[in-house]
Parts: structure tokens; sequence; C-alpha cells
């Protein structure tokens, strides 16, 4: 006896719950940033790696798209960009048994690159043709967004803070994904606003020496800011792990296994990781474990699935997208196993450092 079972269609969640994810990963990973003086050398070079692979790689793929597909420069740089992202729902976690160093790196570079990959993407593709014009609306959306996310930040801080009702954090998540959502259909850089919201949360106690901080009682906000960060996490897991279920249940197993888009993903991975191999050794930073993680995930996909199908090259397809995923979390998963694990010194041995400084 055949039992008919309709399989729904399931696709139209992806794009959903990725956004979701995206968001929630990015404020999970800001949460946990510190942000003084002392990280602004940091901050600064975590940056400029971000942004100069997506550039380099972008450029490279798209003239390597448009040789082979016979398509226009800007539609070839379109489809190249989502390959270019380092995607920081893999990375962030990836990291999690790594040195602080390293942890905090990475968290700023992959939230830097999921920012620079929206921003640019977007000023691509809304954007018929690129001058002088379209570079000055693009910094006035940068200053209306910075504008927006301090005004939303203390907002959502002083709702907090004030709120007493047992049921106050699915608010304000809401809330932030609305936010998020709004910037968007403007075409803003939203994820900024994410950004910005975990660094000022997570270090109230930095901005304590300005006197209208005192306004949101920082040492109270601090325990409910503490049950925030835990929220989130066990959110941010629940919905990451639903996404990539989702995504493998709808992947064939053809278009991992599809030869004609196989030399392509070599290719875009043999890219990645020589640019960011020079990059890390011109800023002088430790090829391991940091050369390995460059993976690509969630947010490539969304970008990705964002491109409208008039303006998608043939090779450049779903399998191509599976394809360096796979390979790129491969390497990542051998590099970070084989990478020596720097144990960082005790309370004990910091102790003997300095009295042997002393000495």
């Amino acid at each position: 006896m055949l039992v008919k079972v309709n399989i729904p269609d399931l696709s139209s969640l992806l794009p959903i719950l990725g956004t979701v994810g995206l968001i929630l990963i990015v404020l999970e990973g800001a949460l946990e940033l510190e942000f003084n003086n002392s990280k602004i050398v940091l901050i600064k070079k975590s940056f400029v790696i971000a942004l100069l692979p997506i550039m380099a790689i972008s450029f490279l793929l798209a003239f390597l798209f448009m040789q082979s597909g016979g398509a226009s420069f800007k539609i070839s740089l379109l489809n190249a960009i989502p390959f270019s992202v380092i995607s920081s729902s893999i990375a962030i976690p990836s990291v999690r048994n790594q040195s602080t160093a390293t942890k905090e790196f990475v968290i700023y570079e992959s939230s830097f690159s999921d920012i620079i990959g929206i921003l640019f993407f977007n000023f691509i593709a809304y954007n018929a043709t690129i001058n002088a014009a379209s570079f000055g609306y693009f910094g006035l959306e940068i200053l209306i967004m910075a504008i927006i996310s301090f005004a939303a930040t203390v907002g959502l801080s002083l709702l907090l803070s004030k709120i007493d009702h047992p049921i106050k954090f699915a608010p304000i998540i809401i809330l932030i994904i609305l936010v998020y959502e709004i910037s968007k259909i403007y075409n803003l850089p939203a994820l900024l606003f994410i950004l910005l919201l975990g660094l000022f949360l997570g270090n109230l106690d930095e901005l304590k020496r300005f006197k209208w901080i005192e306004r949101l009682r920082p040492d109270e906000l601090n325990i409910e800011i503490h049950k925030f960060r835990e929220l989130i996490t066990e959110a941010t897991f629940l919905v990451r792990t639903v996404f990539f279920i989702l995504f493998g249940y709808l992947m064939k197993t053809a278009e991992i296994l599809n030869t004609e888009t196989l030399k392509w993903a070599v290719i875009i991975l043999v890219c990645i990781f020589i640019i960011r191999a020079v990059l890390l050794k011109i800023f002088k930073l430790d090829l391991s474990p940091l050369l390995f993680v460059a993976p690509r995930g969630l947010i490539n996909i969304l970008l990705f699935l964002s491109i409208i199908p008039e303006k998608n090259i043939s090779f450049v397809n779903r399998s191509l997208m599976i394809q360096v995923i796979f390979l790129a979390a491969i390497v990542m998963m051998i590099g970070l196993i084989t990478a020596k694990k720097v144990t960082e010194p005790s309370a004990e041995q910091h102790i003997d450092l300095e009295d042997m400084h002393s000495l």
C-alpha cells in the first residue's frame, strides 16, 4: 500500500530564518566585545583585513566571471560579492576554544565583513549607475543609519532598564528586528545598528563617564544585560541550528556533486586563501589558525538569494555556492584541528611574569 505524502515547499522560510539568525549572531558577538582605548588598534586592523579581501576577491572574481560568462562587469561583480564575505554565523562559534585575542579578532573581522559585504552588495544592486552622486548618497545613508542606531540603542536600553514586567526580552528582540527590517526597506546599512547596540550594551561600564548614562541606571541595567545575553545565546543557537537543518533539507545531492561548477569552487577557494594569507602576513598576524577561519555560510546564502533571476550568471548557481561553503568549512575544520591550541596564562602565571619583569 502506497502512502502519498506531500512535502511542503519550505524554501520561502530560508531567507526569514537567515535574517533573524544573522541579527542574533552579530548581536551575540558584539555583546562579547570589549571596546576601549586598548582595542582601537585591533578594531582598525580587523576592519582593514575585512575590507580588503572583499574588494580584492569581488573584483577578481567579477573579472573572471565576465571573461567566462560574457555578462557585464556590474552584473559579474554582483554575482561575485556573495563569495567574498566571511560568514560570522560559522566563524564566531568556531573559535570558542581559541585564545581571547583570536576570538576578539574573528568577532570583529567577521562582523565587519558581514556589514561591509551587505553595504557593498546593496550599493552595486540598487545603483543603476555608479558615479559621484551615488557615492554621496551612500555616505548619507551611513550617516542617517548612525543617527538612527544611536537613538534606537538609547531607547531600547531605556526600555530594558525600566520595564519591570517578567516578559521584557521578547518584545525588545522583536523591536530590534523591526528596526532592522525598516532600515532595510530604505536600503540603509541595518547591520550597523545591531553591531552598535551590542557594543553599547556590552560596554556599559566604559560609558559611565558620560553623565547621561546615569539615567539608565547602569548598575541595575548590567544585571538585565547579563540575562539578555544568555537569552540571545540560546536563541542564536536555536535559530542557527534550524536554519542549517532546513538548508540541508532543501539541498540536493546533485548540487554538491556537480562537476561543472567544482572547478569554479576550487578557483574561488584558492583566491580566498591566497589573498587572506598575504594580508595576514602584511599585518604580521599569525597564519595559524586565522588563515583557516574564512568560512562561508548564512550571509553568503542570503546575499546569493537576493540576486534577482535576471541578473544571475548561469554557472554562478546554488551548486557553486554550496560547494564553496562545504570546501571552506572542510579547510577550516582541518586547520583548526591541526593548529596548535594557544593556552592563555593562568592568574599564577601572570603574577610570575610580573615578578620577572620587576626583577
